[in-house]
């Protein structure tokens, strides 16, 4: 039966953060915009049962099984992540029940931030989850989702739609669309996939 939390202990979850996901020289990072309440409280990004991000990477043969993160990534699900060169990171380090709650010297500031994690880990690509913050965080008011004409870090930088359950406008499908494009050019699509 997966994990179900109170409310007061997701909310003593406010402010904590959750470390990167990252080994060796990664192919691909997705950038969220910062950790939800469910991801402190489970250590694993993109946590809440309700986000679309794991069974988009399966959809998109980025992995090769949906992996169950509402526990808690298992170590084994952590090293097939790294293994097939995918990184996780955020623009904002602390936990907040939302994502509003977020200023925007705090989104310029975390994204300066991912700028210096991006020159040290040296990665192809980058896909940043949320036009939204994207915008705000990198001073670029007019981005609209896809490839971006600036590199970040070195690395090609892409724009993909945020896949928090909040996000009405994208499915498991449209969102899975949009990472295998990011995976094609990190070139960590599964092979055999059509």
């Amino acid at each position: 039966m997966p994990r179900r939390f109170t409310r007061e202990e997701l909310l003593a979850y406010r402010g904590a953060e959750v470390p990167d996901l990252v080994g060796g020289r990664p192919r691909l990072v997705f950038v969220g915009i910062n950790p939800g309440l469910w991801t402190a409280a489970t250590q694993s990004h993109f946590a809440h049962p309700s986000n679309r991000f794991y069974p988009a990477l399966y959809a998109a043969r980025i992995t090769d099984r949906e992996l169950d993160r509402v526990d808690g990534l298992t170590d084994p699900d952590r090293e097939h992540l790294v293994d097939r060169g995918i990184a996780i990171t955020n623009l904002v380090q602390r936990a907040t029940a939302k994502a509003s709650e977020l200023s925007s010297s705090e989104l310029r500031a975390g994204a300066d931030a991912v700028g210096e994690r991006i020159r040290s880990w040296q990665p192809n690509v980058v896909a940043v989850a949320g036009v939204t913050a994207f915008r705000t965080g990198f001073r670029r008011p007019e981005a609209s989702l896809g490839e971006q004409p600036e590199r970040l870090g070195g690395a090609t930088c892409w724009v993909v739609p945020n896949p928090s359950g909040l996000n009405a406008h994208e499915t498991i499908d449209s969102l899975a669309r949009w990472y295998r494009r990011v995976a094609e050019a990190a070139d960590v699509v599964l092979p055999g996939a059509a």
